[in-house]
């Protein structure tokens, strides 16, 4: 009866060694699976949650000395419509998609962001060509109270909000890095040009000629 009882001892053995390879099979998948972090990207731009917003300084508005965002006539972008956000101007909530113009230059920049920081005087120039369309600037990932004295010492004038939800950045499907440009066409289709750091007015004009012609 020895042989069968150690064929019988054998088998035993080797489904308990099963069961622990098993185990710890399973243990390692539980241990390398994604978890949710309390932090999240936004459909475009990824990131850490917002922080808590620095307290704008008395004054600062008007030291930045922005446009207003003003409500323009005619539909907004279907993906811009309903977006709240805070004009830099004034500190007041507005729906993003009723200042947009059309046909309009959006941009997205951040203080940390260094390209952002060297391109927004070219925009600021072209801007104000009298031909040129309107152009409106959107902050996010930073404090609002650094942007604004950024844009101060920039000379950056044009209208600007503070996105500090990211809720536009999601309508806009903002790309992982900055900066970033839109062009919003006269029949209200958003746009975006090719990832490119403009360092002239010369260099705006041209990728927003560029980039109307492809929507026509």
């Amino acid at each position: 009866m020895t042989g069968p009882r150690l064929r019988v001892a054998d088998f035993r053995r080797e489904i308990a060694w099963t069961l622990v390879v098993l185990l710890l099979a399973g243990l390692t998948v539980v241990a390398l699976w994604p978890r949710e972090s309390g932090s999240q990207a936004t459909d475009g731009g990824a990131g850490p949650a917002p922080a808590p917003e620095a307290p704008v300084e008395p004054g600062a508005r008007q030291d930045a000395a922005l446009a207003d965002c003003t409500p323009q006539p005619g539909a907004p972008p279907q993906r811009l419509r309903g977006v709240s956000t805070t004009c830099m101007a004034d500190g007041e909530t507005v729906d993003f998609g009723s200042v947009v113009p059309r046909p309009a230059v959006i941009n997205v920049w951040a203080t940390w962001c260094e390209p952002c920081r060297e391109e927004l005087p070219a925009l600021q120039e072209y801007s104000a060509r009298p031909d040129s369309p309107s152009v409106l600037g959107v902050q996010v990932m930073s404090d609002e109270a650094d942007g604004l004295a950024m844009l101060s010492r920039l000379g950056v004038r044009f209208p600007s909000v503070h996105d500090a939800d990211r809720s536009v950045a999601a309508a806009l499907r903002l790309p992982p890095a900055l900066p970033a440009t839109y062009v919003v066409t006269g029949s209200g289709e958003l746009r975006r040009t090719d990832p490119h750091v403009f360092r002239s007015a010369d260099e705006v004009d041209e990728a927003v000629r560029t980039t109307l012609e492809g929507a026509g």
